[in-house]
């Protein structure tokens, strides 16, 4: 018997990540904007009342800072993520609608698809046919053509605020934890921040096509340039009696 196995189904020889799921890019906003934001934020306290002499008001500024951006990113995730959402079924209910009154004239539309894609007029209009067959099917179909999502694969407004409110918490929490824990030194709070942003921004590259030192460097940069101008206005405007 030959090990030929042609004519049997097609082998899946490799795999793709889920990028339709809804939590990878507030997971990773998240994460950044908190270590960006909760370090700028306390370098900019810690500017303007004395790395060691304001202590409990950098403590409290980065508690609040932690609390209210991570209820103000899943907020912001929940209702970006559902009005998308919304929108693409509103889109979706547009063609189950035309598939349902102009079933001819969608089979042809689809057929179009292919043909533009290369496949022979004959062999479109019959792989049309036989997918048109089928209305959920062919729902499935005309909705990933044409708008590029179908309703299986649309994000989740909860997956994406939960994702958003725990990545934000923990990466708003790396810069504030050296004063929770009695250290009162802004160094030790910079050392843990930078630490933090390198290796964020390296992991991220495991789902992108950066190299891990290009994205940590990149995030490193972005996060000390945001902690050292606020840090600067802080001890301007506290130099200043403001």
């Amino acid at each position: 018997m030959s090990g030929d196995d042609s004519g049997g189904r097609a082998e899946m020889h490799h795999r793709h990540r889920d990028v339709n799921g809804g939590w990878l890019r507030p997971s990773v906003f998240g994460a950044m904007d908190g270590l960006v934001s909760n370090f700028a934020l306390i370098a900019g306290v810690a500017g303007g009342t004395g790395s060691t002499g304001g202590t409990t008001v950098i403590v409290l500024a980065g508690v609040a800072g932690l609390a209210a951006g991570a209820f103000s990113m899943a907020g912001g995730e929940y209702v970006s993520v559902a009005s998308q959402r919304e929108l693409a079924l509103a889109e979706i209910d547009v063609e189950r609608r035309e598939l349902e009154r102009h079933p001819e004239a969608e089979q042809q539309e689809l057929a179009k698809l292919y043909e533009d894609r290369g496949v022979e007029p004959a062999v479109a209009a019959e792989v049309a046919r036989q997918i048109s067959m089928d209305p959920d099917r062919a729902l499935e179909v005309h909705t990933q053509a044409e708008l590029g999502v179908t309703a299986q694969d649309l994000p989740s407004p909860r997956i994406a605020a939960i994702s958003s409110f725990l990545s934000f918490g923990v990466g708003a929490l790396l810069p504030l934890l050296p004063y929770l824990l009695g250290v009162t030194s802004l160094v030790t709070s910079a050392v843990i921040s930078c630490l933090a942003l390198f290796g964020a921004g390296a992991l991220v590259s495991r789902v992108t096509a950066r190299s891990w030192w290009y994205s940590g460097l990149r995030q490193l940069l972005v996060g000390a340039v945001a902690a050292a101008l606020t840090f600067g206005l802080g001890t301007l405007l506290g130099g200043g009696g403001l």
